[in-house]
């Protein structure tokens, strides 16, 4: 259901290239949440971990306006995350929304797995 890979860059330049990526092949990016600093104004110390939400009007569109497809509105924006290990790379993980998509209604499933198989190619941009 989620899938992990390791990034052959570093945790700043992995992020730059996903947004860079995303954005070209026509994807918003509403908001990089960075938790390593979110959870530090808590008084936590964690590794960098930053989330990269994604959205493609092209898709997320043909879900909400849909009466009994906006139920997954709960999985939009789509997100990337990024963060590092004890080991000192830097990782990505993303759900597998092709997977999810398996059982769903026509509609739901047709988009889930273009959009999902989309996100795999803007991740490929920095896998090792």
């Amino acid at each position: 259901m989620v899938i992990e890979a390791i990034s052959r860059f570093d945790f700043d330049k992995t992020v730059e290239m996903i947004v860079a990526e995303a954005e070209r092949r026509d994807w918003k990016v509403p908001a990089v949440h960075d938790l390593q600093q979110s959870l530090a104004k808590s008084g936590k110390t964690v590794r960098p971990v930053k989330v990269i939400e994604i959205c493609k009007p092209a898709y997320s569109g043909q879900m909400l306006e849909l009466n009994h497809e906006r139920i997954m509105s709960v999985m939009m924006p789509c997100r990337i995350s990024v963060y590092l290990k004890d080991d000192g790379k830097t990782y990505l993980a993303l759900l597998n929304g092709g997977e999810m998509a398996e059982g769903q209604p026509g509609k739901i499933a047709d988009v889930m797995k273009a959009a999902s198989d989309e996100t795999f190619e803007i991740v490929k941009v920095v896998k090792g």
